[in-house]
């Protein structure tokens, strides 16, 4: 697997493993399952953009395009989605971000961006475990923020675990780098892997070591990118950068002693690319520029001919950064084929 792919590339010989995907946005998780081999047979999400894009890329038998909570008590789900091999989520994380509220957040209703209805996030993890424990999948995989174990926040593990407890699933949690997993990224990802109890799997053991991927290995300012007008503040800042500077915060430091562009980074081409984020700002250390759509894209690991539909930059930053890296779920689907659902064929 390499992080500049097309989609053609996909296998497909099938392992015989079946997944459905909650939470599913563009389906960089769902990319990830069927480079490792599964049949991806549906999703769900809320936002109808969303669910337009990921249907004209993945092109599911089964898609819901309605809140979690109303697909746990949806009467006429397929009799398939009862025998799944993995049920697969990344619930909405941004009130357990390390760059957001936190706990400020919890509980509060809000219009979030997830389909712009009115909803409380950090409940929805127990809404998705719910679904698990009426369709009882052989394996349940979650994938959220380092921040849910950071802080106040630990107590939400505690209450998720004791949740798949009930539901019949024995859980472990593992901190991943997909730094060290073939994607050109630092980004920490959260990632709870429940068994299902009756089937008395062994407990799975996760090391990834890849050789890291710097900027440089993947870079080709190819695509949409939008200059940097020198003139303006943000531009300012830009043209003072030094060598060491990764973040136009550091400018901002350095120069007026101001904690002001947060979340505007500069990427380095011996580097390896910070955490794509869909509300931060990622320009080029060597030209006036933004990093470019389809260098974007490939340190996302998603397909180069994802077809966005919108071909607007704005929207494909938001879709990548709300996504899981592709590469990254395919090594942790890997090893959940061969630690355990090889055992059980």
């Amino acid at each position: 697997m390499k992080p500049i792919w097309y989609k053609k590339e996909i296998p497909t010989n099938k392992n015989g493993f079946k997944v459905y995907s909650c939470f599913a946005c563009g389906g960089g998780s769902s990319f990830g399952y069927k480079l490792a081999g599964y049949d991806v047979i549906g999703a769900n999400d809320i936002d109808k953009q969303m669910a337009e894009i990921y249907q004209e890329n993945h092109h599911p038998k089964y898609y819901h395009l309605m809140d979690i909570r109303s697909l746990v008590k949806e009467k006429d789900l397929p009799e398939e989605m009862f025998n799944l091999d993995i049920l697969d989520g990344s619930p909405p994380c941004s009130t357990f971000s390390l760059s957001g509220k936190r706990e400020k957040a919890w509980g509060e209703k809000k219009k979030f961006r997830e389909g712009q209805v009115e909803q409380t996030l950090d409940d929805l993890f127990f809404d998705f475990i719910d679904l698990a424990k009426r369709l009882q999948p052989k394996i349940v995989i979650a994938e959220n923020v380092k921040g849910l174990i950071a802080g106040n926040a630990q107590r939400y593990v505690i209450a998720i675990n004791e949740a798949f407890e009930k539901a019949g699933y024995e859980a472990q949690l593992f901190l991943l780098n997909g730094s060290n997993m073939g994607v050109p990224q630092r980004r920490e990802r959260v990632f709870f892997i429940a068994r299902r109890k009756d089937l008395k799997l062994p407990k799975m053991t996760l090391e990834f070591n890849e050789k890291p991927i710097y900027f440089k290995d993947i870079r080709t300012d190819k695509g949409l990118r939008n200059p940097i007008n020198l003139k303006t503040k943000m531009g300012m800042m830009w043209a003072h950068r030094i060598k060491t500077d990764t973040s136009l915060k550091q400018v901002a430091m350095r120069l007026y002693n101001s904690k002001s562009f947060f979340g505007e980074n500069i990427l380095h081409n011996e580097q390896v690319p910070c955490t794509i984020i869909s509300g931060s700002a990622y320009y080029l250390e060597d030209e006036p520029y933004t990093v470019s759509s389809n260098d974007l894209i490939a340190i996302q690991t998603f397909p180069q001919d994802y077809n966005f539909i919108k071909n607007s930059y704005q929207f494909i930053k938001y879709v990548l950064g709300m996504s899981v890296p592709s590469i990254m779920m395919a090594k942790v689907a890997q090893q959940v084929q061969w630690q355990l659902l090889d055992k059980i064929k």
